[in-house]
């Protein structure tokens, strides 16, 4: 393993590239671990903090991980692909499919954290829903973990007394989830807009989704919108940003 490149790139990029190449290579498979800083510090000449650097490019694209008192591990939790525009096709949530097994196939999917209340809604979501500030809204919020790893922290907004009496202020809202439900409340989706940011996490949000120093999150605000252009839901998520792929599928 040879530190190729650049010779003007600073020697931990070059030290990074290196152990990337190795990875594809498969001189290290998923899972195996990474040679540690002082056996980079010994291959390639350089300072601890410059070994330690070079692991940590590794572990802010995803690609490694590291495990307290182990060292550093090639990552193997495979990327989650988001499938963008077929997940919200009326044809999965309204036959009763989770708009998730577009993007999961048979990967195990949980969700082990949900809250359900009712509270005045933040500016921000009633200007989106058009109704006045603090006026009570259903707010569903849950941890979606796949294999074992968390990967979204998902809020979802409703006007209160949309939801009311319905499954949607349930934990569990039934086969094809939260469209299905306004469906049979006369409130079909028929159109969605997402906005996409990226930032760096909160601590909580650090400690919820089990992110390595340095990952940022991806934020994804989805609007549903209901026949006529009024909006029925808004959707704030939270995504680990190296457990996805976010993948736009659009015809010309």
């Amino acid at each position: 393993m040879t530190a190729k490149g650049n010779g003007r790139q600073p020697k931990y990029q070059r030290i990074a590239e290196a152990l990337k190449a190795a990875i594809k290579a498969g001189e290290y498979g998923p899972g195996d671990r990474l040679p540690g800083e002082n056996d980079l510090m010994a291959t390639y000449q350089v300072a601890r903090m410059t070994a330690r650097q070079a692991l940590g490019v590794l572990q802010n694209e995803g690609v490694a991980e590291a495990r307290k008192g182990a060292g550093v591990f090639v990552r193997d939790f495979q990327p989650l692909r988001r499938r963008g525009i077929q997940r919200l096709a009326r044809e999965q949530w309204g036959e009763g499919r989770s708009i998730w097994s577009a993007d999961i196939g048979d990967r195990e999917l949980v969700v082990d954290q949900v809250t359900v209340t009712e509270a005045p809604a933040p500016a921000a979501i009633a200007a989106v829903l058009g109704i006045e500030p603090d006026e009570r809204v259903c707010v569903r919020s849950r941890r979606f973990v796949l294999e074992g790893k968390p990967v979204l922290l998902a809020t979802s907004f409703l006007r209160a007394d949309l939801a009311a009496g319905s499954a949607i202020t349930q934990e569990g809202t039934g086969p094809g989830g939260i469209y299905a439900r306004l469906a049979e409340l006369g409130h079909t989706p028929v159109h969605f807009r997402e906005e996409i940011r990226c930032r760096m996490p909160s601590p909580d949000e650090v400690n919820r989704l089990s992110l390595s120093t340095g990952t940022p999150v991806i934020i994804i605000v989805r609007t549903a919108f209901e026949d006529g252009g009024r909006p029925v839901e808004v959707n704030e998520m939270i995504l680990d940003s190296a457990a996805y792929v976010l993948e736009y599928d659009v015809d010309a």
